[in-house]
């Protein structure tokens, strides 16, 4: 589910005149345009993202069409609430200090991210490449709530070393070639602070019974080519080598998705 979905800067790709290009810096909730992004470096659309989800958060018509609660719960075969709750359960009733959400997402995950947030007296940076979906969230955010929505690429993070106490990446990596998956988890791992954690919700090779391993698949390759990475390979295999302890896994759905744990 989106998206932000990465690649460094110096990677972008020019865009047609229907895509504009992100300007790095921070939307406020207050002020309800995106014409007044802080000055700073040009941030190119990933090519991937160009070339396989133009449709899903790209396209002007995008947003209009998917964010809507039924049917990202139908993309998930009815399973929406109960992963968003599962990562939510993971991170806590009230979250002090400070959280990192990893690219915007279709659906009511954030601004519940947010409430909990709000009673434990901390604040939320969500992350995410394409200002129309900044934007989007920002119209669903009412103002005054504890977060910054920040233009960035989340294969270089413009953050310093151990910002966070905890992170959140809701259906991004099985969208992200491997190398930007890997860069990613890499940037992620640098901004949140020993000890904290990082949560990652994503796809997962269905058990062998399950009919979906073999009816999902083939349009998975269609519309998700990288999906399938996360079928042939834990999650840990692109994390940082030095990282690879600690971590715990629990699936849901036949095996079809999981919820992964790191402690730092």
């Amino acid at each position: 589910m989106t998206q932000t979905q990465s690649t460094s800067r110096s990677e972008g790709i020019s865009l047609p005149p229907m895509f504009p290009s992100v300007i790095e810096g921070t939307l406020s909730l207050t002020d309800r345009s995106i014409a007044d992004f802080q000055p700073g470096r040009n941030i190119g659309a990933p090519h991937y993202l160009i070339a396989h989800y133009w449709w899903a958060y790209v396209h002007p018509r995008a947003v209009w069409f998917f964010e809507r609660q039924w049917l990202v719960n139908l993309i998930l075969w009815g399973n929406y609430a109960r992963l968003r709750n599962a990562a939510l359960a993971e991170l806590g009733e009230d979250l002090p200090g400070t959280t990192l959400q990893v690219a915007c997402v279709y659906g009511d995950l954030t601004s519940r991210l947010i409430s909990r947030a709000a009673s434990g007296g901390g604040r939320i940076d969500i992350v995410d490449v394409l200002p129309m979906q900044l934007e989007n969230l920002r119209n669903k955010l009412p103002s005054g709530t504890p977060a910054r929505l920040l233009a960035m690429d989340s294969a270089d993070l413009d953050v310093p070393d151990a910002s966070y106490d905890r992170a959140l990446l809701f259906f991004l990596l099985h969208e992200q070639p491997s190398q930007y998956r890997e860069r990613t988890l890499s940037e992620v791992f640098r901004v949140v602070r020993p000890g904290g954690k990082i949560v990652i919700v994503d796809y997962a090779l269905p058990r062998w019974w399950h009919p979906l391993r073999y009816l999902w698949r083939p349009l998975l390759a269609m519309l998700e080519p990288f999906a399938l990475d996360l079928w042939r390979h834990e999650i840990v295999h692109w994390l940082p080598a030095a990282e690879r302890a600690g971590w715990r896994k629990q699936s849901f759905f036949g095996g079809l998705y999981q919820k992964v744990v790191i402690k730092r």
